[in-house]
């Protein structure tokens, strides 16, 4: 579960404060599939970046599971975002001189895996998003939609309690934003992950159970 309890977060702009969250209060049950949408400046991004432990309110609470984010500590943050948490950007982020398996393995590596094991979940992670035929490729033998899935392979890979998703069709045409949109439906049906996109889409929006609309700081 995720909660949020008069979340605020105030940022300084041109020398005055801006509520870029404020007041929010939202409950995500855990393996819920959730989209968030509204107008550029909505405060989406900054959403975002609390639930991902990069900001802190100003004030209110913000639990993921039992983790206090709000007051959690430095090591505590690090430790959640390396082990609890995945994130998928816009631009896919990939590594051009690894091949797909090697990307999508690389971070559990990082956090000491062994090769042993690494592979054969990132392996799992690519059949899911059903790239399996892609491994030994390279980033830029892939479309848009496959890089995309190839990174959305990548955040689950750590087997992360929530997934963050920024604009993850924005940058891709109709036909590979689908295929995208489908996987999406697909790791949300098997509710392995909570999951939680800010998108654009509306298209993408609604097929969520959950639908956020933002405006100025607050949820309406």
């Amino acid at each position: 579960m995720i909660r949020l309890q008069d979340v605020t977060r105030i940022y300084s702009r041109e020398g005055a404060a801006v509520k870029a969250l404020d007041a929010v209060n939202l409950e995500v049950p855990t393996g819920e599939f959730a989209s968030v949408t509204g107008p550029s400046g909505c405060g989406k991004s900054t959403l975002l970046n609390v639930l991902g432990g990069l900001d802190k309110p100003d004030s209110g609470e913000l639990w993921v599971g039992d983790l206090p984010l709000h007051s959690a500590t430095d090591a505590q943050l690090t430790a959640y975002r390396r082990n609890d948490l995945g994130i998928v950007f816009q631009f896919f982020n990939l590594l051009p001189s690894m091949t797909v398996e090697e990307n999508v393995e690389l971070p559990l590596l990082l956090r000491g895996e062994p090769s042993k094991k690494a592979r054969p979940r990132a392996e799992e992670m690519l059949d899911l998003v059903g790239l399996t035929k892609r491994l030994g490729h390279f980033p830029h033998q892939l479309s848009g939609g496959e890089m995309q899935r190839v990174a959305i392979a990548r955040a689950l890979a750590g087997r992360p309690r929530l997934l963050l998703a920024d604009e993850p069709t924005g940058n891709l045409d109709s036909e590979n934003a689908a295929r995208v949109t489908d996987t999406l439906l697909k790791i949300a049906s098997q509710k392995i992950v909570t999951m939680i996109i800010v998108t654009h889409s509306s298209e993408l929006a609604a097929l969520a159970p959950l639908h956020i609309r933002m405006l100025d700081g607050k949820i309406l």
